[in-house]
């Protein structure tokens, strides 16, 4: 079992030199992997107002389409500051914002009250990026609202900041009006009046997928009886500095060589991973279920293949979850310890989509709202395994980039026969990885991101600009 605890960074005495290469490859390259969650558009057009915004051309050579918010003071609510996709999301929205000259400010709505490890990491990265963190409540946070040109709220729950403090409630009438809310839930919990009771009278809504969008429009409708504002639905692309170590061969061979020797998997391997926080929403439970099916497969029907390793990425060592708990006691109980592999959770996706060769991405129910873990792995030609849900199939191309399967116990025998067809089916794995990377190419690339953003905040502020005037 000691193999399976594997710690994210490898520990502090291990492969030293080997982060030093990557500082070297590139000085941010550790640092911008902490984006998650996700985007697409289902052409190289974003509909935005009605009108069509073309993508336009790579930030490298062309000004940045968000430089009309240079001086501009913005100010971004996010529910809590985590690992999770939400926060992160909103925080590469920060850092786009200061490198054209934005003034940002910083709110947690729910800060824990001793600053963690995670808390500090990440509040310390926007300090030194010049993003102003400030109490969710009291007089300096009121005095930033009401002057900021934009608001953006992050995540449904974001909401409750409005209630938190007497003056700033006192104030809503004048926020609305210059308010975005970045939408990224799709769980029916979340629908609570409670939450979103403003959500009729803001600027705009803009959320991570045209599913996810029209998940809200009906729910708000039929469940809470209030009508969406302007909704944009936006999608992000990959950041420069993945980009960089996915289209570094020598990088993604020095880091396959490692992270695959500390799991103590040989080089010819095969390794089937999913990435994403661990929890039942996430499927790693129908996954490995899956993975132990499709080994009984391949030996029913005596395939001879490379042995292959299931890779679950996204562990809490510390919290010992019950969910955590299942999940290695079905390990135990299968004797598939010496196949599987549990690692914590982590900043720095890149070492482990260069030591993988699938990517799974099994999230339940409705599915991911879009899911950057997905257009990561195919910067890094990985094929995708994923459910047939949610924003996923707006990414992935059933045949063409991956395979898609069914939701739920219907999709456990599904996606363990798309396991052993990969397995089986060398040319037709690498084929999908080599169209998943060109679709990332064609869609999936951070100017695409900023001018879909840029966009909707032109759109936002010139609707703020005309409430003022009125």
């Amino acid at each position: 079992m000691a193999k399976q605890q594997h710690s994210a960074g490898w520990g502090a005495s291990q492969k030293r030199w080997l982060l030093a290469f990557l500082v070297m490859l590139s000085v941010s390259t550790l640092i911008a992997f902490f984006i998650r969650a996700a985007f697409d558009s289902c052409d190289r057009n974003l509909d935005v107002v009605g009108k069509r915004v073309p993508l336009g051309s790579p930030i490298g050579t062309s000004p940045s389409p968000l430089t009309f918010m240079k001086s501009k003071l913005v100010l971004l609510v996010s529910h809590e500051l985590s690992l999770s996709g939400g926060p992160l999301l909103l925080m590469e929205l920060a850092f786009l914002l200061r490198s054209v000259g934005t003034e940002v400010c910083w709110v947690t709505i729910q800060r824990p009250v001793h600053s963690d490890e995670v808390t500090y990491s990440l509040e310390n990265k926007m300090l030194d990026r010049g993003v102003q963190v400030l109490s969710e409540k009291g007089q300096e946070s009121t005095n930033i609202a009401l002057k900021a040109d934009l608001i953006v709220l992050n995540t449904a729950v974001a909401g409750k900041w409005m209630e938190l403090d007497a003056t700033l409630k006192e104030n809503v009438p004048h926020l609305l009006p210059k308010l975005l809310w970045w939408i990224h839930e799709m769980r029916g919990h979340y629908f609570k009046l409670d939450y979103v009771k403003h959500l009729p009278a803001v600027a705009g809504a803009m959320i991570d997928s045209h599913v996810t969008a029209e998940y809200w429009k009906n729910r708000t409708r039929e469940r809470l009886g209030i009508k969406m504002p302007e909704t944009f639905v936006v999608h992000l692309g990959n950041s420069k500095e993945l980009m960089e170590v996915a289209e570094d061969t020598v990088a993604k061979r020095v880091l396959r060589e490692h992270v695959r020797e500390s799991l103590g998997v040989r080089s010819e391997d095969l390794l089937f991973a999913i990435i994403n926080s661990v929890s039942r929403g996430k499927g790693q439970d129908l996954f490995l279920r899956s993975f132990y099916e499709s080994l009984r497969l391949v030996q029913e029907k005596k395939l001879q293949l490379p042995k292959m390793h299931a890779v679950v990425v996204g562990c809490d060592m510390t919290a010992h979850t019950k969910f955590e708990s299942e999940l290695r006691n079905f390990v135990k109980m299968k004797k598939i310890e010496d196949r599987v592999h549990f690692v914590n959770k982590t900043l720095t996706v890149a070492p482990y989509l260069a030591a993988i060769d699938v990517l799974v991405q099994n999230s339940q129910a409705r599915g991911e709202c879009f899911g950057r873990i997905t257009i990561e792995a195919m910067a890094f030609q990985l094929p995708v395994l994923g459910t047939a849900a949610g924003g996923t199939t707006e990414i992935v191309v059933n045949g063409t980039t991956g395979l898609l399967h069914p939701v739920g116990k219907d999709g456990v025998t599904p996606l363990a026969k798309n396991i052993v067809k990969l397995a089986t089916h060398v040319e037709r794995r690498l084929t999908m990885g080599k169209r998943g990377y060109e679709r990332v190419k064609e869609r999936f690339l951070e100017h695409h991101m900023a001018n879909r953003i840029a966009g909707v905040l032109k759109a936002v502020l010139q609707k703020s600009k005309s409430h003022s005037d009125a």
